[in-house]
């Protein structure tokens, strides 16, 4: 090589410099890709050259974590409940790729596209991860050509976002959602979503929350009433939708210092969005002299009447909020927008770690109507209604995993119904053939993978595990055609015969 290797790696420091510096000063895209391009050229030439193995620290990627069969337990138990409703309520599930064509993902998430993450080209196809569930579920009706559809979907999803750990905010996650597409009469499926979000809450009991509503076309209306120009509704929709993690001062200067709005203007939607509340807000709303002159303005708040009283039908009035601040930052909502809050928000049990933020959790549902996606799909522009919810299960992992760690809930991590101890020496064939006939009853069962273990330890490891019922036998027991059957947590222990065993254990565990 023409360069030695530490004039190479003094250049790559340099270049990495530069490159943290443009992106800080918020240089062009253009301009920063040129500038990593050189900086992965000089990569490439370190890379190219022969090395010896060096010592690296063995870590998950930033923004993702391992999860113990604790944790699993937990997440599958919150999963579980969660399905239980969706099916409830019609739900279908169906799965797509973990990737797609970026053309599809390209201009559906506004300025959050950014947080896609971009995949090199393989076999002539330009890919990206998925951002989320509903652009695949947008692209699934549209090619499928399906204009009806009631379908809940678990999976991962990807974002290059600034992960924030302690509060469940990720770059790989699952995201867990319920949509309902199709052409039905006004905001029916729409309250059912927000009916849904409650149920699922209630269920996982993890403290009070509400749910905030609003609607874009109420927001739109809004915007133009206070004379924000049509080509800025979105950038100024998404700084409104920082109001929730930053004060008035700070997103006012942002629409008129980074936005380019009016002061007046921003004056103006700050008489607006720092109101909540419910039917009456709708009301003085309609009155409103300035709201009433504006069309888009009178059917969003007309439609919020009806979700309002749709919502009331479903006993949801006081765990709901008419609140104009909510914006929700994507580009695809058409109409109604929600999402869900706890209202206290319990600290991690570990506090902050690594600069990120501790004792808030943020938001652990939302979602809207989203009446335009799938026709962008569509060769024919055919239109599909769409509503759906998005549960943000990671936050909620997150908050109860510090709440069983601040309770010491001890959380079993197998479903192992019994054990299989053997008394003493030369009984590990028997028994295997009592495990064999426990599993052709369907039996959840286990033993120890030693020929000849200790009593005391096979005991103790029932205990340990939480493993309800124990087998224990020894010759004595099994010349006489029996076995004792052990209650573990009691230690009580009863004579049961081989032959009946299967059916006493099942009726043990109905009990």
């Amino acid at each position: 090589m023409s360069e030695n290797r530490d004039e190479i790696l003094a250049a790559i420091k340099d270049q990495g410099e530069l490159v943290r510096k443009l992106k800080a000063a918020k240089e062009s895209k253009e301009r920063i890709d040129e500038e990593v391009a050189k900086l992965l050229a000089l990569k490439a030439k370190i890379s190219d050259e022969p090395s010896t193995p060096q010592k690296f620290t063995l870590k998950t990627p930033k923004g993702t974590r391992d999860y113990t069969p604790q944790q699993m337990m937990l997440r599958q138990g919150v999963l579980d409940k969660i399905i239980a409703i969706f099916k409830k309520h019609g739900g279908e599930s169906i799965d797509t790729p973990v990737f797609e064509l970026k053309e599809v993902l390209t201009g559906k998430y506004g300025e959050d596209s950014k947080l896609i993450y971009d995949l090199k080209d393989q076999g002539g196809e330009i890919l990206s991860l998925r951002y989320d569930l509903t652009v695949p579920l947008a692209r699934y009706l549209a090619m499928n050509k399906i204009s009806s559809l009631k379908r809940y979907h678990i999976a991962k999803v990807y974002r290059r976002d600034n992960p924030a750990m302690t509060r469940g905010r990720y770059r790989e996650f699952y995201q867990c959602d319920f949509d309902i597409a199709g052409t039905y009469d006004p905001m029916l499926p729409d309250a059912e979503c927000v009916k849904i979000v409650s149920e699922i809450l209630d269920a996982l009991d993890i403290g009070d929350y509400v749910i905030k509503l609003n609607h874009r076309q109420i927001l739109d209306g809004m915007f133009e009433a206070c004379g924000v120009p049509v080509d800025k509704f979105r950038s100024i929709c998404s700084a409104v939708d920082k109001l929730d993690k930053s004060p008035w001062a700070e997103v006012r200067k942002e629409m008129i210092e980074e936005k380019g709005l009016d002061e007046k203007a921003a004056d103006a939607i700050g008489e607006y969005v720092r109101q909540n509340g419910n039917s009456e807000l709708v009301e003085k709303l309609l009155n409103d002299e300035n709201l009433k002159k504006v069309p888009a303005a009178v059917k969003g708040l007309e439609g919020m009447k009806l979700l309002l009283n749709y919502c009331n039908l479903f006993g949801l009035s006081n765990k709901i909020s008419f609140d104009l601040s909510l914006a929700r930052g994507l580009d695809y909502y058409t109409g109604v927008i929600y999402e869900c809050v706890l209202k206290a928000e319990p600290k991690t049990s570990k506090g902050a770690q690594n600069g990120e933020e501790s004792g808030t959790i943020g938001s652990v549902a939302g979602g809207g109507r989203y009446d335009n996606l799938v026709g962008m799909f569509d060769s024919k522009k055919k239109q599909v209604p769409c509503v759906g919810v998005s549960i943000g299960v990671e936050r909620i992992f997150s908050v109860l995993e510090a709440k069983f760690v601040t309770e010491g809930v001890k959380t079993r991590t197998n479903d192992i119904e019994v054990y299989v101890a053997s008394a003493h020496k030369g009984l590990h064939e028997k028994r295997l053939r009592i495990l064999n006939d426990l599993w052709a009853n369907g039996i959840k069962a286990e033993h120890s993978y030693k020929l000849n273990p200790k009593l005391l330890a096979q005991l103790q490891h029932c205990e340990e595990n939480q493993i309800p019922l124990a087998i224990v036998f020894g010759d004595s027991e099994l010349e006489k055609g029996i076995v004792k059957l052990r209650e573990v947590s009691t230690r009580k222990e009863e004579d049961v015969a081989v032959d009946q065993l299967a059916d006493e254990i099942k009726k043990r565990l109905r009990n």
